[in-house]
């Protein structure tokens, strides 16, 4: 079975960072472009960053210049550098895989279980 576990969040001050990890475990064959997501309480779910097996990546407005989204292919992981955080980027971060190839079955839009930023003095 496919699991997306994400790990990395916690409290942080404003202005300090944090870096989230999203492993792809199971028997993948492969997946192609992943994405970090986050929802703060009351709000609709946003994307925050995407990143192509290629290696591009978009960002939206508010965290460009201070996050930066990364994966490593051969350990079926992405990343989330996260500098001078402020407290509007408290959320709950969620990775999402856009198609995972699995043996014989093939996962679409394929989300982890999410991990709690909070950013807060």
């Amino acid at each position: 079975q496919v699991q997306l576990v994400e790990s990395g969040g916690g409290l942080v001050q404003p202005g300090g960072s944090l870096r989230l990890s999203c492993a792809a475990s199971g028997r993948i064959f492969s997946i192609n472009a992943m994405g970090w997501y986050r929802q703060a309480p009351g709000k609709q779910r946003e994307l925050v960053a995407t990143i192509t097996s290629g290696g591009n990546t978009n960002y939206v407005d508010s965290v460009k210049g201070r996050f930066t989204i990364s994966r490593d292919n051969a350990k079926n992981t992405v990343y989330l550098q996260m500098n001078s955080l402020k407290p509007e980027d408290t959320a709950v971060y969620y990775c999402k895989a856009d198609r995972i190839v699995s043996g014989a079955v093939t996962y679409f839009n394929y989300w982890g279980q999410g991990t709690q930023v909070t950013v807060s003095s």
